[in-house]
């Protein structure tokens, strides 16, 4: 039998889990009117992506937002493995807003360490509109068996 890959769809619910089983993604937004990508460690938090940003860096300009929409951006994780490039890939799009409340900036900063040592200067609430992913998963075939026209 001969292994091979097959791509399946992800629900929304099967995608927002995965994407909680991993603490590393990307954020893509965009930075003096061009896109930018920044990695970052993330929690979900219901539905929503919760990432802290740094003073100063990149992501700073997303915590004051031009109206209470909040920004857009992308956010994106994985987890496929290098050798039998089998896994998943999640993209959530939707509004980036800053979170506000005291109680709830504490326990973020309680629940998300930054991976580096330098002051945050908030934390972000994606909430997403749109979910994306799909599973890259073996699938094995029977030698000499025609699929789709095509005889193995």
């Amino acid at each position: 039998m001969t292994a091979t890959r097959r791509m399946r769809e992800l629900d929304r619910a099967e995608a927002l889990r995965l994407m909680a089983a991993v603490s590393l993604g990307r954020i893509v937004f965009t930075r003096h009117a061009l896109p930018a990508v920044r990695t970052v460690n993330h929690l979900v938090d219901g539905e929503d992506i919760v990432v802290r940003i740094h003073d100063g860096g990149a992501l700073a300009s997303l915590a004051a937002p031009v109206d209470a929409t909040g920004v857009v951006v992308a956010y994106q994780a994985d987890d496929i493995d290098p050798v039998t490039h089998l896994g998943w890939s999640v993209v959530v799009t939707g509004f980036a807003r800053p979170v506000t409340g005291a109680e709830e900036e504490a326990r973020f900063a309680s629940l998300l360490r930054p991976w580096v040592g330098r002051p945050t200067a908030g934390t972000l609430r994606i909430r997403p509109d749109l979910v994306t992913g799909f599973r890259l998963e073996a699938e094995r075939r029977l030698p000499g068996v025609a699929r789709a026209g095509v005889i193995a």
